[in-house]
């Protein structure tokens, strides 16, 4: 038996250590429980990146790092109380790292806790002066606080260590901003754009600036900029629609709001602008859904109300704009306007008796206020500003305010960089297939379809780019799984489809190790084939981009070198495989061979013309390899074929074409 050799070995090593053996053997094992945590961490299953970082804590409570890398768990899950107690309890058993600090400020901002999240970024700037992101949102924390002057003396130091940073200088238009110096902030922005034309947040700053001048030509155009690189931002949308509103552009002005309303379906703003543009145009019906929406978000708006009101007695509903003209008028008594209007309606429903005593009311007010309350300037007002006269208006925000982006790594997956170019995920074998995900494009194996048909396997297995998360009891599954198989094979010698199976389940557990293993043994045993090779190849990559911000360039390429020849070999028994040759041209691109990813990317678009990611994929390579026309022409074919997502890069690149 397997276990009763791996028990004499244990003893025997213990013996020719003197005892000191069982230590060695523990430290091992409470690494790769750490290891698999961190490898799970990574691919977003983080019941089981809990569960074995308890594990490590259960073994060794005396260590910070397994509590840092459980809170981080808990702050992806939103749990974030949870996640600034186990950093703090990092913290307590190693005080200097930096990170510690840095993920406890992230939670305590979460929690709006912003002078302890500053307290944490201070400590932090302590053990690491120049960490650029702890002074970022050091000073955001600073601006939360109103603490505009010590915010401001932080970007001094900022654009001294860092003086050719953009970003730096739109922090300091905001402080400035929010110091009522608009003449400094405005400069602030000029100097951001001066570094860097294609910064956003500063085109949007000066959308504001010109629009305040009423310039509003030239705050359209900002704003073009803006949204050119933040296209999904609602509120750059809503501001450029009222630069068009401003310049008589109502089908434009719709346009925006359209784009803001599908970005944001929740924006008061947005809704009651284009309930009001609707209105204007006749569109009543659809007027009144976008007031009906904005009512929900605030019931006692008596604007709205007033505005659905008009809109109710155009489509013949008198009793509810009655209703409404009612709370109005409850609110503002000398309304005159709305007793005047709530008249008109109540005689068309045959109410004389009502009709008369508003008109009574109106007779008895001086012939001054009767024609009307007073009416500021202008088309627009202020979200703020409550004027009842000013029903009629379009709104807008009462200050520009930027929404506060703090810098952390932690947001989302932690591989997902937006600066990086890079293609679609790998096909990889998984059980759970993202549900969301409509794929226009299926991969189609002959021999996965043979394998799911003999049933040996616990449910389907599909190739698919886009993994779905795991809930609990499935994981637990896979280590149940994992015993049973272990079990089998002990008792019935290595058989190949039992190999398989384990490997599955180990990848699905994050143990990629022991996956690899598994399939090292089949092939050594059993020869190759496309599935084995392709469970090995995708357990390799999946430790490698776990592992690939701490390890060498060197062991990285090494590792990439031996996916590479998975897929290769795979390649040399399946020729006709589009998505093996797109897998060989992600690893030509992870080797930074970008004229063999175009030859690989465009041999699967020959063998399937309808293969999107391939398209994506190529379009990559093109613009890595200095090749910007063709690049876009692949990722405008993307597009086409149902990979949204190739706009923006479109979006992004198209700049650097003219």
């Amino acid at each position: 038996m397997k276990f009763l050799r791996y028990v004499f070995v244990l003893i025997l090593f213990c013996f020719l250590t003197n005892g000191k053996g069982f230590k060695c053997y523990a430290q091992i094992n409470t690494d790769r429980v750490l290891l698999m945590g961190r490898n799970a961490l990574y691919y977003e299953d983080y019941i089981l990146a809990i569960q074995r970082f308890n594990m490590v804590i259960s073994a060794k409570p005396w260590l910070g790092e397994p509590y840092f890398y459980r809170g981080l768990a808990k702050f992806y899950l939103e749990d974030y109380q949870g996640a600034e107690i186990d950093c703090g309890s990092a913290l307590d058993r190693n005080p200097y790292m930096c990170n510690y600090f840095m993920l406890r400020a992230l939670c305590r901002i979460n929690q709006e806790r912003y002078a302890l999240a500053a307290d944490d970024y201070v400590q932090a700037l302590k053990i690491n002066p120049l960490e650029k992101s702890c002074w970022h949102n050091l000073v955001l924390s600073r601006m939360e606080l109103k603490q505009y002057d010590q915010a401001d003396s932080a970007l001094d130091v900022m654009i001294k260590q860092w003086p050719k940073v953009p970003e730096n200088m739109t922090l300091k238009a905001q402080v400035a901003l929010l110091k009522t110096d608009t003449v400094a902030a405005e400069k602030w922005v000029d100097r951001a754009l001066e570094l860097n034309a294609y910064e956003g947040s500063a085109w949007s700053m000066k959308s504001m600036f010109q629009a305040k001048r009423k310039e509003y030509a030239e705050a359209e155009k900002s704003l073009d900029k803006a949204i050119l690189q933040s296209p999904k931002v609602a509120n750059l949308y809503i501001n450029r629609a009222l630069t068009r509103y401003n310049q008589d552009n109502l089908r434009g002005a719709m346009s925006d709001y359209d784009a803001a309303i599908e970005i944001a379906p929740n924006s008061y703003s947005a809704r009651y602008n284009r309930g009001l543009l609707r209105a204007n145009v006749g569109d009543d019906n659809l007027a009144i859904e976008d007031l009906n929406i904005v009512l929900e978000l605030e019931p006692d708006n008596t604007i709205v109300l007033y505005n659905r009101a008009l809109l109710l007695d155009n489509i013949g509903d008198y009793n509810g704009a009655i209703k409404d003209i009612s709370a109005v008028i409850k609110d503002y008594p000398e309304f005159w306007e709305g007793y005047r209007k709530r008249a008109e309606i109540r005689r068309k429903i045959g109410d004389v008796y009502g009709a008369e005593r508003d008109e009574y009311k109106l007779l008895k007010a001086q012939m001054a206020v009767a024609t009307g309350t007073y009416k500021s300037s202008g088309k627009t007002r202020k979200k703020s500003e409550h004027n009842i006269a000013d029903y009629d208006k379009l709104i807008e925000e009462d200050t520009h305010e930027t929404e506060n982006q703090y810098a952390s790594e932690y947001r989302g997956k932690v591989q997902n960089k937006q600066s990086e170019l890079k293609p679609e995920p790998l096909y990889i074998f998984t059980y759970y297939k993202n549900p969301s995900d409509v794929k226009l494009y299926v991969a189609y194996s002959k021999e996965l379809d043979k394998l799911n048909a003999r049933t040996i396997l616990p449910a389907t297995l599909y190739l698919t780019d886009d993994e779905g998360n795991m809930t609990e009891s499935q994981l637990n599954a896979h280590l149940a799984s994992i015993t049973e198989t272990t079990k089998a094979i002990d008792e019935k010698g290595v058989i190949k489809e039992l190999l398989f199976k384990r490997a599955l389940d180990y990848y699905h557990v994050r143990d990629f190790e022991n996956g690899i293993a598994d399939m090292d043994s089949y092939v050594l045993k059993f020869g190759e084939d496309v599935l084995s090779l392709m469970l090995r190849a995708q357990c390799r990559y999946a430790q490698l981009e776990v592992s690939s911000s701490t390890a060498l360039a060197t062991d990285l390429r090494l590792g990439y070198l031996m996916v590479l020849q998975d897929y290769t070999r795979a390649l040399d028994i399946l020729p006709q495989s589009p998505y093996l040759h797109y897998n060989i041209g992600c690893m030509m691109i992870k080797l930074s061979d970008y004229s063999a990813a175009i030859n690989s990317f465009g041999k699967a678009i020959e063998l399937d013309d309808h293969f999107p990611e391939a398209y994506y994929g190529r379009g990559v390579a093109y613009i890595l390899n200095n090749q910007l026309p063709e690049g876009l022409s692949s990722l405008s074919q993307a597009g086409e074929l149902g990979l949204y997502s190739a706009y923006n890069l479109i979006k992004k690149y198209s700049n650097e074409k003219k």
